[in-house]
């Protein structure tokens, strides 16, 4: 009997170098099994595999199942572990869950739709003022192979499954068990320092897997630790099915000490945690096969690229979460719109990187033209300087901050609201800030973008422009005005301050029963 199982030194794909002026790998196609982690997705012995879009086809077997079912062979594979991560890159994530270039550059494109543990890919932080650690529980439990009662040269049933065309590789051994992942989260505030929390949050989870629980359910933790781990959240991704999720230190302590229990009590519906995959080209010659990989030094620049746009999202969530892009109409309209460009690039480029991996694995187009591809958003996204634009964007916030904070006791109102309070009180002073309306240069990012297929060249000008902000006059006269509007007018009976679109400028003016009564004198109008 030939074994299938790793023992027996299963290799992964391979790759040989091309000549240096290529700098491309291509895959040594053999009939070597290759290994791919399940990522939660329901693959059992027999099935067959596409690995040109890494995807399951179901319906489809070379075997009647009860033959197949028949002649499986199985031994136990019992190991358990535990581990800490605290990076949250798409790189870190992929060596949790034993993920290879290939299948993560069919994750990145979308292609591959992750459940269980596996959703643990996708869980990405939404603030750069959050701490995270994650903690990473695995057990294994069997292994399954076929036999050669399966894979003999005379013992496949259904030939004619090999010349659809649908698939490259058959399932034919399974590696059992659960993953589960507690990611802890905490808020940081202004006044913290990230890194100390982050210290603190790591010494918290690598302590998780030593806590007792005592009579009634209650963990063992000091007073101290306990106001510490209450500002903890915590979200679950695993394959052991809970009653309910943990949401905090405290849960998911709980759950933790109980998940061998609970594996125990599931041996029989334990899942695949990593299968190995057999050439069709073993059975038949002219089945379909895969006749190329994509270079690993590829599959990073796009995991990179990807990154940096999502780490973009990430800053304009919080830009967005301030108090001023709120109180602003117009700073908030246009990081909607940065956030939207930042997506459409994204997305638009999944779209081509799903279009082009299978292409390329097939042998029907060179990976070259991948990297072109690459080359060009790279291009853009360096040209659009949307790493500037998000760069002054911040500036501008931080620099309104520093302005409207000395009006602490002033209502800091929208051109609409401020109306409803002019015709409210019978005095009323405005300090009216514009805001500076549509940025152009938003506009012309979204122009760029519309052709999916031939991306423009980005516009430069955002970093020639000279904004508001980084006028030392504008900025100043800006700021003494706020500042003599709140000592002036500290007597009168109500004040408020509107922010109106235009050009960055600021002025007073006042109001009586609901009308102008004093027009903004020349030593008002900034």
């Amino acid at each position: 009997m030939v074994s299938l199982s790793p023992s027996m030194g299963i290799n992964n794909r391979k790759t040989e170098a091309c000549t240096a002026d290529e700098h491309t790998h291509l895959l040594t196609v053999t009939m070597e099994t290759i290994t791919v982690a399940a990522l939660g997705r329901p693959l059992h012995l027999g099935m067959l595999y596409d690995c040109r879009h890494d995807s399951l086809v179901p319906g489809l077997s070379l075997w009647d199942r009860d033959h197949l079912l028949k002649h499986v062979e199985e031994r136990p594979h019992c190991y358990s572990d535990f581990d800490i991560v605290t990076s949250d890159s798409t790189e870190d994530k992929s060596h949790a869950l034993n993920v290879e270039a290939s299948l993560k550059a069919s994750f990145l494109s979308g292609m591959v739709e992750v459940e269980g543990s596996g959703k643990y890919m996708k869980n990405n932080i939404a603030s750069k003022n959050q701490a995270r650690v994650t903690l990473k529980y695995e057990a294994t439990t069997k292994f399954q192979e076929l036999s050669m009662d399966h894979l003999g040269a005379d013992n496949v049933k259904h030939t004619n499954v090999l010349q659809k065309g649908v698939a490259t590789h058959v399932v034919t051994a399974v590696l059992y068990g659960a993953k589960a992942f507690f990611v802890f989260d905490r808020e940081v505030s202004k006044d913290e320092d990230i890194k100390t929390i982050s210290g603190q949050l790591e010494i918290a989870v690598k302590n998780l897997p030593s806590i007792s629980i005592q009579g009634k359910g209650c963990i063992n933790l000091e007073e101290k630790n306990i106001t510490a781990v209450e500002k903890f959240s915590c979200k679950y991704h695993g394959d052991f099915l809970l009653e309910t999720n943990p949401v905090t230190y405290q849960d998911a302590v709980q759950v933790y000490i109980s998940l061998p229990k609970l594996l125990e009590a599931k041996k029989g519906n334990v899942l695949p945690l990593k299968v190995w995959l057999l050439p069709l080209t073993y059975f038949d010659v002219s089945a379909t096969k895969l006749v190329q990989e994509i270079s690993t030094h590829l599959v990073c620049e796009a995991q990179q690229f990807l990154e940096d746009i999502t780490d973009l999202e990430v800053r304009c969530n919080d830009a967005m979460k301030t108090t001023t892009a709120q109180q602003f109409p117009d700073i908030s309209k246009n990081l909607r719109i940065f956030k939207g460009i930042c997506f459409c690039l994204k997305v638009n480029f999944q779209r081509i990187l799903a279009d082009k991996l299978p292409s390329i694995r097939e042998g029907k187009e060179d990976e070259v033209e991948l990297a072109k591809v690459l080359k060009k958003y790279q291009t853009f996204f360096e040209g659009a300087n949307l790493n500037k634009w998000m760069d002054c964007q911040e500036r501008e916030i931080d620099t309104l901050i520093s302005i409207t904070i000395k009006m602490e006791n002033i209502q800091i109102l929208s051109e609409s609201n401020m109306h409803k309070e002019i015709l409210s009180a019978e005095e009323v002073s405005c300090f009216v800030f514009n805001s500076g309306g549509k940025d152009s240069h938003l506009t012309a990012f979204l122009k760029c973008l519309q052709d999916k297929e031939e991306l423009e060249d980005p516009p430069n000008s955002v970093v020639t422009d000279i904004k508001w902000f980084f006028s030392p006059n504008i900025f100043n006269d800006i700021r003494q005005k706020a500042n003599n509007f709140t000592k002036r007018n500290a007597q009168d009976k109500k004040l408020a301050v509107a922010l109106m679109g235009g050009t960055k400028s600021a002025k007073i003016n006042r109001y009586k029963d609901g009308l102008l009564v004093t027009p903004p004198s020349s030593e008002e109008h900034v």
